[in-house]
């Protein structure tokens, strides 16, 4: 009987090496699957416009200037689209910032190389004038308005509102090359009223004060279209997307971050927008902040937020665009 007992307690000994040395080898199995490849951040080269898009970037610049993003940042702070479309199309800059309407026309007029990854800015635009009498676009029928933005979003929404209101042919337009042309003009009187984009508009503001601001461009907007003004947004080569798409959608999350930091920490940004030559002074940029309409859309919210801003461009003209509609390859994400 003892000799039973032996053998079957040497049988459950062995039984239980056997357990542990499965156990083992599953644990050496598990240890020796591969480890998911850590992220090599990528080189990539950013522009944004002074201004809004500007204003939104400047917490990544200085994330980016810490080391403390995923990518290694090159940005660039251009002072018009002109300095920017042709770059992103060469591929020298790798995402840039620029009008929504002249996304699509480089979407069209490439053949679809241009992506648009994400709409940075709602609707930028007011009215400011020296005569605070001027309350409604009614009141400036036979007045000259000024205005930068020739072939730009600018343009088309100031034609859209002056015909949706009976006044294309009552009002006369005269565009100027720059922000700084068109707050000189205003601040000597040589311009009695213009539409002025944010933080341009604070900016004459602190400078003259019988300025005012007088009518605001989204309201405007509202009554004639269902639309929303969507003005600013990040675009890409197709092909760079494709290629680096883990890259740009970490790009993509952190520059929302950067955004929302604009938009909740107005103070800090101000000193970061002042720091890179965004807005030329931590004071402005304060006050222009909230009238900024910093936003991020994404994907198909993105797509389905935009589509009635470019057929309402479309519908009054076609060229605005680059002559049709975009397909769904110009939406990132789609």
């Amino acid at each position: 009987m003892k000799k039973l007992i032996k053998i079957v307690s040497l049988i459950t000994v062995v039984a239980m090496l056997l357990a542990f040395a499965g156990c083992g080898k599953q644990e050496n199995n598990a240890s020796s699957e591969p480890a998911e490849a850590e992220y090599k951040a990528v080189d990539m080269s950013v522009a944004c416009l002074k201004g809004p898009t500007g204003v939104g970037m400047a917490k990544l610049m200085q994330d980016s200037e810490d080391g403390k993003t995923a990518n290694n940042y090159t940005f660039t702070v251009a002072s018009s689209p002109d300095e920017i479309s042709g770059k992103i199309v060469s591929g020298e800059l790798n995402i840039a910032s620029v009008p929504t309407n002249l996304a699509v026309k480089l979407f069209n007029k490439t053949e679809g190389k241009i992506q648009m990854l994400a709409v940075n800015t709602l609707g930028v635009l007011s009215f400011i004038a020296q005569d605070d009498s001027i309350k409604t676009l009614a009141d400036l029928k036979g007045k000259t308005v000024y205005s930068t933005g020739e072939g730009s979003n600018p343009e088309y929404i100031l034609r859209y509102l002056l015909k949706a209101n009976g006044l294309e042919n009552d009002v006369n337009v005269q565009f100027v090359a720059s922000n700084d042309e068109l707050l000189a003009a205003l601040i000597s009187g040589n311009a009695e009223v213009a539409m002025v984009p944010e933080p341009a508009a604070t900016t004459v503001l602190t400078k003259k004060d019988t300025l005012k601001r007088v009518i605001s461009v989204n309201d405007e907007w509202e009554k004639v279209s269902d639309s929303k003004l969507m003005m600013g947004c990040v675009v890409a080569l197709a092909s760079y997307v494709n290629e680096n798409k883990e890259a740009v959608d970490k790009f993509l999350s952190e520059y929302k971050a950067s955004i929302d930091f604009a938009n909740g920490s107005v103070d800090e940004a101000a000193e970061l927008c002042a720091k890179y030559e965004i807005v030329p002074a931590a004071p402005i940029a304060k006050a222009a902040i909230p009238n900024c309409n910093l936003t991020y859309v994404d994907k198909k919210d993105m797509k389905s937020s935009i589509e009635g801003y470019f057929k309402v461009l479309f519908d009054y003209d076609p060229t605005s665009i680059g002559g049709k509609m975009p397909t769904d390859a110009f939406y990132y994400g789609e």
